[in-house]
């Protein structure tokens, strides 16, 4: 049996973040995964093919987050991020009430979900102020999953839509940028990447895995050829729940 409910994570500006969230019915402590889903920060939901089914993970035996943050339609970068951080600190908040094991955080996005995801890895808070609420709380987590994500704004065409107001380009978009960030004491990154996406190059992952490399961070990288821009599918998911179960078993 599953737990499943909408919850509200954060508030700003009198706004609600929501987010779905579903577990087995067990007391014991379980790994979250939580699930930033894609659409170059303008457009997707929660419950897209860019996000993961909470209940279909519930099922493999998680606790499963997926959330909704502001788009840069309606409030600039780096809203979007500010609100991945604020579920983050919700998650340790609340890790009591819904039998979260704290130390055992996944993050899993795809496209700019995947971004966010590898910044969070790479640059942590950085100099972005909190928001949303649980501020007396961490953003600590185990390791992050991009999916087809985005690694250099700069040289992404799409990336002129990370535009902090009050920000020069291309500066803001170099700091919003994980190759920027690349840090032997990194959080461990699993990488899935096609070399026929058209969203977002190959060549992007694939400076990204040698500056990982270079420094001697914790990654894996794994290429295709013919995937296209990926979603969360079984295959990824394969792949996925093998990643966080490794670290599950440490």
């Amino acid at each position: 049996m599953i737990d499943a409910q909408t919850i509200v994570y954060g508030y700003v500006d009198g706004a609600s973040l929501l987010a779905d969230i579903a577990r087995p019915k067990t007391k014991r402590l379980l790994p979250l995964v939580l699930s930033i889903h894609g659409g170059r920060w303008y457009y997707g939901t929660r419950r897209d093919t860019g996000a993961i089914d909470v209940r279909q993970w519930a099922e493999f035996g998680y606790v499963a987050m997926s959330i909704d943050y502001r788009l840069v339609t309606c409030t600039p970068a780096p809203a979007c991020y500010q609100d991945m951080l604020c579920a983050l600190r919700w998650a340790h908040a609340n890790a009591g009430n819904f039998a979260i094991d704290p130390t055992k955080i996944f993050l899993i996005g795809m496209s700019a979900g995947g971004h966010m995801a590898s910044l969070a890895a790479t640059l942590g808070e950085g100099r972005y102020l909190k928001s949303g609420g649980w501020d007396d709380y961490p953003t600590d987590f185990r390791a992050a999953i991009s999916v087809s994500g985005a690694y250099d704004l700069v040289k992404l065409d799409w990336g002129a839509g990370w535009a902090p107001t009050g920000e020069p380009f291309p500066h803001a978009r170099e700091y919003a940028s994980p190759i920027r960030h690349v840090h032997s004491g990194a959080k461990p990154q699993l990488l899935l990447h096609s070399d026929d996406d058209p969203s977002i190059p190959i060549e992007q992952v694939l400076r990204m895995e040698r500056a990982l490399v270079d420094v001697g961070a914790p990654h894996r990288f794994i290429r295709y050829t013919d995937r296209g821009h990926m979603f969360i599918t079984d295959e990824v998911i394969h792949h996925s729940r093998a990643y966080i179960d490794a670290f599950c078993a440490e």
